[in-house]
């Protein structure tokens, strides 16, 4: 809009909450519409109209729909609040009918002219309050409400050092000299809650004034470019070499599952988001994890989305944090030419595919999404060929995932009723996605993964020592792999069949991973090596049914030692291939990346003997070196003692770096050859050096430690070294803290 328009309508607004400022922050429905009509010509102001929303909380009825809005019209001195005419309206939805109804025939009535715009002192009456509350409600808006002039920024054109943030009605009126009833005076920093009836007219008729006199000599003024709000949120793509302000981005947590970037453009209703500018966050696993991350146009924009922190979503409230561009460009941020020809479709509805056969073609995807014999509703994929994008990894493989295009909102809703359908003999998954998302999944799946992953284990990075035990040794244990995530031991101890009575005693470990469920491994003590091999040739790929689920897996059976056992249990990995091969290098051993959370042993009841290292020390030097690369975070220092037979002991390096949280059912009685890293030189007695990363912000400190290192006995001298302390130049031993058993929690 670049001519001026014929007539502005001053609006003032009221809720049931706070006011000034913090108007629309807390959520409140709105209570109370103010307007008066001005005619830009004539200079003539219209009557001062007051709509009061009172909910009706009585049951509501079919006879009651008629009566849905009350309209009382009263003269100025029956009115209590000062309005000229008054309304009554049981609803946000008939009040804004009532308000566009009474304004266009007010418009009609005068004749001179049909444009008109509303005008509001801020942003708030209409971005915060007007558009979230009828979004919320699914309440449609009148047009009317999609553009309006600021009167501060229209004020700010003539007085430019005024600071935009500090003006109100009343600043602008004695900056133009008007009257003013100090008596009467509002300041919105007291933030009323809630605001007095007769405040709203005040204010509106103290704006009228200063748009008046903005009109007349010497200004001038022209209210010819409007505020605008925009209807629907635009979808597009975002390229990595893109700049985005950091001012200008936010972080919203806490997002249904099902949410798509059309939701949180209805829950941020009101403030305009840039196009593509709302990005869903996936976690490590491809699915939603329910943050996303949105892109304003403007650094005024982002201010009032921070406003809205813990508002809700249907019944989830949302947080709302500051980003910056640099997180959002890893989000929604792409270079793929294919990706950018497919998401080039503008006004497209984009569904993601998951679960596909590897060999799944365009017309197997064209085919799936066929009507039914004898249904009428349709789903046509939009361009064809053209509007399927399969996800590859970068040798060309598939991922199993693909995204469909659809040419309206009806087609892509009669697409995802086929939710969980088969094509072949796999079932479907499908969900309605968006540009940033698809933008995220070929991220991940053709570069480095764009979460960061934690530092390599200790034991990884040290090139000149092996880690993998000497060849020769009895392989006395068996490995399974593969095995079904419901099953038990006794589904194991099933599918031993005959081989059941050569188990030694407690010789069952069932391995669980970081999320404590069955990692699908498990170590078997045999009672001796012949049994062991005879078990593994007879039991390799037969199948193993579990009595939990009716699943069936076929289980890999290799014989190891109890020393290859051990090295699992530290964070190693075996392979098939290394246990029947004394080529032991250390680039085939395939080690796992660090520690479990938390481990799960046996009752305290079995004794160990003591144990050889599995270092050497001559290692220490290159253990401590290589200790160097990682960030002090977590280290703890410390000196096993010798324990008096009966007691219980686990071996602490079933800790170290260990991948999987073991889970025994019994006493272990294996690994059995398990040490501590030789400790630095300076230590007053011999120790070990333990890494204890991912520790919990919100743990109970010392009791979790003490919990973590249970079954060691340690000497008043035994201490904890803070990671972030100073060391003593001279004598790092010093470090140690001097009060006997003080813990730290670091």
């Amino acid at each position: 809009m670049t001519a001026q328009v014929d007539y502005l309508v001053v609006v003032f607004t009221a809720t049931s909450g706070a006011s000034g400022e913090l108007l629309g922050s807390d959520e409140k429905d709105l209570v109370q519409l103010v307007w008066q009509l001005v005619n830009v010509n004539t200079k003539t102001l219209g009557k001062v109209n007051e709509i009061l929303i009172r909910p009706d909380l009585s049951d509501s009825t079919e006879e009651k729909s008629d009566e849905d809005v009350v309209v009382e019209c009263k003269e100025e001195d029956e009115s209590s609040s000062g309005a000229d005419c008054m309304y009554a309206a049981t609803s946000l939805d008939s009040g804004l009918n009532m308000f566009n109804l009474q304004l266009t025939n007010e418009v009609n009535s005068a004749g001179a002219g049909t444009s008109l715009c509303l005008c509001t002192d801020g942003q708030l009456h209409i971005r915060q309050v007007i558009h979230p509350e009828a979004a919320s409600k699914n309440i449609p808006v009148p047009d009317c409400f999609y553009s309006f002039f600021d009167l501060r920024k229209e004020f700010k054109n003539h007085f430019a050092t005024s600071d935009l943030k500090a003006l109100n009605a009343h600043v602008m009126a004695e900056s133009l000299s008007l009257p003013v009833d100090v008596s009467s005076m509002w300041d919105p920093s007291a933030n009323q809650d809630p605001l007095p009836a007769e405040v709203a007219v005040q204010q509106v008729r103290l704006m009228t004034s200063i748009v008046l006199s903005l009109l007349s000599e010497p200004y001038c003024h022209s209210f010819s470019n409007p505020e605008r709000i925009n209807e629907r949120f635009e979808s597009g793509t975002c390229s990595k070499m893109e700049k985005v302000c950091d001012n200008t981005v936010i972080r919203a947590r806490g997002l249904p599952w099902q949410s798509s970037d059309q939701d949180i453009a209805r829950f941020f209703k009101g403030l305009n988001i840039a196009k593509g500018g709302a990005a869903l966050c996936l976690n490590a696993q491809g699915r939603r994890n329910g943050e996303a991350l949105v892109r304003f146009v403007s650094e005024e924009h982002r201010d009032l989305a921070l406003q809205r922190h813990k508002h809700h979503m249907g019944n989830r409230y949302i947080e709302v944090y500051k980003a910056t561009g640099e997180d959002f460009l890893k989000i929604a941020g792409g270079t793929s030419n294919e990706v950018a020809m497919f998401l080039s479709r503008e006004d497209q509805i984009i569904v993601r595919m998951r679960g596909l056969p590897f060999n799944a073609t365009h017309d197997d995807v064209l085919r799936f999404f066929l009507p039914e014999d004898g249904s009428k509703e349709t789903c046509p994929i939009s361009g064809g060929k053209d509007g399927i994008l399969f996800v590859r990894y970068p040798d060309g493989r598939p991922t199993g995932d693909a995204f469909v295009l659809f040419a309206c909102e009806e087609h892509a809703q009669c697409a995802l009723k086929k939710h969980k359908e088969l094509l072949g003999k796999r079932y479907i998954e499908l969900f309605k996605s968006t540009a940033a998302e698809v933008q995220q999944v070929l991220n991940r799946y053709s570069s480095a993964p764009l979460i960061p992953v934690a530092p390599a284990p200790l034991v990884s990075v040290l090139p000149a020592v092996s880690l993998l035990p000497p060849p020769g040794g009895v392989r006395d244990c068996l490995r399974l792999r593969g095995l079904p995530y419901t099953a038990s031991i006794e589904d194991i101890l099933t599918f031993l069949g005959e081989f059941t009575q050569d188990v030694r005693q407690h010789g069952v470990h069932m391995v669980l991973n970081q999320q404590s469920r069955p990692s699908g491994d498990c170590f078997i003590q045999m009672t001796s090596a012949e049994r062991a091999l005879q078990a593994s040739q007879r039991l390799h790929k037969q199948v193993m049914s579990s009595q939990r689920g009716a699943n069936s897996r076929y289980v890999e059976v290799f014989p190891c030692s109890t020393d290859e056992m051990g090295l699992v249990l530290m964070g190693g990995s075996l392979s098939h291939t290394h246990t029947h091969t004394h080529n032991r290098s250390r680039s085939g051993t395939g080690l796992s990346p660090p520690p479990c959370k938390s481990r799960r042993l046996s009752p305290p009841s079995y004794s160990f003997t003591p144990v050889q290292q599995i270092l050497p020390t001559d290692a220490a030097a290159a253990a401590a070196a290589a200790a160097a690369l990682y960030p002090p975070m977590g280290h703890m220092v410390l000196a096993p003692r010798p324990l008096h037979p009966g007691h219980p002991y686990y071996p602490a390096s079933a800790q170290l770096y260990m991948n999987y949280s073991a889970y025994y059912p019994s006493p272990p009685g294996s690994p059995t050859t398990l040490g501590f890293f030789p400790a630095h030189s300076s230590m007053s007695s011999p120790g070990g050096l333990v890494r204890m990363p991912g520790l919990p912000y919100n743990g109970s400190g010392v009791k979790d430690l003490i919990n973590a290192v249970q079954g060691y006995q340690y000497a008043p001298e035994d201490a904890l070294i803070h990671a972030h302390a100073a060391v003593h130049s001279h004598d790092p031993a010093r470090t140690l803290l001097t009060q006997p058993k003080e813990w730290v929690c670091i």
